[in-house]
């Protein structure tokens, strides 16, 4: 590989890890907008118990927290670049706290698949949250 190839690669891949920090960050700052953001528009997320769901879906179960607090952190176990697409397995603890209520952590993995955009921005557009209660 030569080392403007490597560089690129290099850049990918920070932009990839900031993209999961800028969602756990938005996230914890019920910040909706900047998560939608962060998703194609044929975004598809598949949880056990659910049928596979896509961005509408998300912002509405989202809203419907009315202002839950969530936090987490991720560990980010493999990365792999192939072209304009990318795929992680990711490690996530995460705390959501109701207003008024108790908090709920689970934890997990998850396998998620990531897409450049024409505007050169990475996007998540799919995800496989295997996440359970801690």
């Amino acid at each position: 590989m030569n080392s403007e190839k490597t560089h690129a690669v290099i850049e990918d891949e920070v932009a990839i890890r900031r993209l999961v920090d800028t969602w756990f960050s938005a996230s914890a700052s019920s910040d909706l907008d900047t998560v939608l953001s962060l998703m194609t528009d044929d975004v598809i997320f598949m949880i056990p118990g659910r049928a596979p769901f896509g961005k509408t879906e998300f912002a509405e179960s989202w809203r419907s927290m009315g202002g839950a607090r969530v936090e987490g952190k991720s560990d980010i176990v493999e990365l792999v670049m192939l072209g304009d697409w990318a795929y992680l397995r990711n490690h996530l603890e995460v705390s959501v706290t109701p207003p008024n209520g108790e908090k709920r952590q689970r934890e997990g993995y998850t396998l998620t698949i990531l897409r450049k955009s024409q505007d050169g921005k990475w996007r998540l557009c799919r995800d496989a949250n295997l996440l359970a209660p801690k």
